[in-house]
């Protein structure tokens, strides 16, 4: 009894900051008390009644602190993997100190609204405002959001007043990022982050029942092609599985868009440039077999072959729907967040199938003794490839705008790029009034440079 008292009278007062030595003295008062004879009831009585009397005091002051109001009264964490039922820390406050998700000791790893600061302290935090529907806002689930792409995204879209839910599953994403966000964002209703993996049917499920998403923007994906080639299954499991699960968890509760973050690697080697939305994907040759001529489809990645095959299933979805779908195409992305808050941070272990940039990056603060060239018999002036590259500011500007002109039983499909190498843009500026802004590839790389100094562990000084 002595404890629960102590637990409830501490809590109170850490999180009110005032009245400490008033309920200092009652509780140091009620915990020294010292009863002459402990086999009379009258004492087992007496302290039922002192913990009730703190009880009330503890209410009387609560409901007296001008941080208390009807909608900030619990501290939710809750688990969704593997199917576990939610399990939940509940009460009138609940201490979140430098928490990660992965290490809560409950049934599965959790969500953390951003206003319940993972930096400490007592923080009020809403119950239901994800669950419900609020007139004049938007709520965006943003999968893969603690990523290098989502990440950004999610950054815009709270800076554009969208409630977002980011889902993540931390295999390539950084809780640094999502804390950043937090911080960022603290306000109640803004942000929430969930650790769960997309593949687990029930546990999206479970996601989707609990918020009121009006939108998905799915970005969630590995996507190193390098390591496509070694592992695709993977790449077949996370990719094309896991978008068909997203899907059928948005059609069963009743979410009608969608913005596809795909890529231009769905074009295989392409006989003709620049390349277009109606560019096939997949090239193909004549060649002679068995005495017959045969259509020959020049191979792509494993990683454009999962990301055409979830296209694919969109598509073939939207025919029979009034979802909006947009489906989004780019190349190689470069860049961070132009006021440093945000930036490239790839596990170690992944390194060598990262982005060309990352590994410039890598070998000019001596992470790696040099950068390796890979293919030096292109038809350019010094035989190494030509690449297309978009800033990953714009990228998801045009994710935000094609978010916003998306209509029900509508698909957009399009190239995002500068127009300068491969992609062709014509088609996104004319229906989406988006052009790239960010076109200087030294300026971009020099932006990214300064948070990879700031930053030479990535995120760990922040998790």
């Amino acid at each position: 009894m002595k404890v629960l008292v102590f637990v409830l009278c501490f809590s109170l007062i850490s999180h009110l900051r005032i009245g400490s030595h008033f309920f200092g003295g009652i509780l140091f008062l009620f915990l020294g008390m010292e009863y002459p004879d402990p086999k009379r009831k009258s004492n087992f009585v007496g302290k039922i009644l002192m913990a009730a009397t703190l009880t009330a005091l503890c209410i009387i002051m609560l409901k007296q602190s001008p941080n208390f109001n009807t909608r900030s009264r619990l501290v939710l964490i809750r688990g969704y993997i593997s199917g576990a039922s939610p399990a939940i820390i509940a009460g009138p406050f609940a201490i979140v100190r430098k928490i990660h998700p992965c290490m809560l000791s409950l049934p599965a790893a959790g969500l953390v609204s951003s206003n319940c600061s993972l930096d400490g302290g007592f923080v009020p935090c809403p119950s239901n405002v994800f669950s419900e529907h609020e007139e004049g806002v938007i709520h965006v689930l943003v999968t893969g959001g603690a990523g290098y792409i989502g990440s950004h995204a999610a950054l815009r879209l709270l800076k554009e007043s969208y409630r977002v839910t980011i889902v993540d599953n931390l295999s390539r994403g950084n809780m640094g990022a999502v804390k950043v966000l937090q911080k960022l964002f603290p306000e109640p209703g803004q942000l929430q982050f969930v650790y769960a993996d997309l593949g687990d049917l029930k546990a999206v499920n479970k996601i989707f029942s609990e918020n009121a998403f009006d939108a998905v923007m799915h970005f969630a994906a590995v996507a190193y092609v390098g390591e496509s080639t070694l592992d695709p299954l993977k790449y077949y499991h996370n990719i094309t599985s896991n978008t068909l699960v997203i899907l059928e968890s948005m059609a069963a509760h009743d979410v009608r868009t969608l913005i596809y973050s795909s890529t231009c690697a769905t074009y295989g080697e392409p006989e003709k440039m620049p390349i277009t939305e109606e560019t096939p994907q997949a090239s193909c040759k004549l060649g002679f077999m068995l005495n017959h001529f045969a259509i020959f489809f020049v191979p792509i990645n494993p990683y454009g072959k999962a990301k055409k095959m979830a296209e694919d299933i969109i598509l073939d979805y939207s025919k029979n729907s009034d979802m909006a779908v947009m489906i989004l195409r780019y190349f190689n992305v470069i860049g961070s967040d132009p006021e440093g808050r945000l930036g490239e941070a790839p596990r170690p272990e992944l390194r060598e199938h990262g982005r060309i940039s990352g590994a410039c990056f890598d070998a000019a603060r001596g992470v790696i003794p040099g950068l390796k060239v890979k293919g030096t018999d292109y038809k350019t002036h010094d035989g190494t490839c030509i690449r297309d590259y978009i800033d990953v500011t714009d990228l998801v500007d045009a994710h935000v705008k094609a978010l916003k002109k998306a209509k029900p039983g509508e698909v957009g499909i399009y190239n995002v790029g500068t127009g300068r190498v491969f992609s062709d843009p014509t088609k996104i500026r004319r229906e989406l009034n988006w052009t790239a802004q960010f076109t200087d590839l030294q300026e971009s790389l020099q932006i990214a440079w300064r948070w990879q100094k700031a930053h030479r562990d990535g995120y760990a000084a922040a998790s």
